[in-house]
């Protein structure tokens, strides 16, 4: 299953549809314009708290997902504490392929 996410990042990223970095993926759950956002597990506590609010209170879904090497390895970048995908299409079909789990 891992591999079909880390496939479907990387569709993502070279159509344009993803945004990532702690900053940037913040503006885009600010702007309304992210319909998903993957935290590494290894990231910051403070940088997830701060995702999890944003997420819990613009109401987009937030999941974990590897570490901050592999999210960035999937987009074709360095390392990445968060990557928020821009397209509703690529976020459904991500969301399916992850397990359901707790937001933490």
């Amino acid at each position: 299953m891992q591999d079909r996410v880390m496939s479907l990042l990387g569709l993502a990223a070279r159509a344009g549809k993803i945004v990532s970095g702690g900053f940037s993926a913040e503006d885009a759950v600010r702007k309304k314009k992210a319909f998903l956002v993957l935290i590494a597990e290894d990231t910051q506590a403070n940088t997830v708290k701060k995702f999890t609010d944003k997420c819990s209170y613009y109401k987009v879904p937030m999941r974990f997902y590897g570490t901050q090497e592999t999210l960035g390895h999937a987009v074709g970048k360095q390392s990445r504490a968060c990557i928020a995908v821009t397209d509703s299409g690529f976020a459904d079909a991500i969301l399916h392929k992850l397990p359901l789990q707790d937001e933490q």
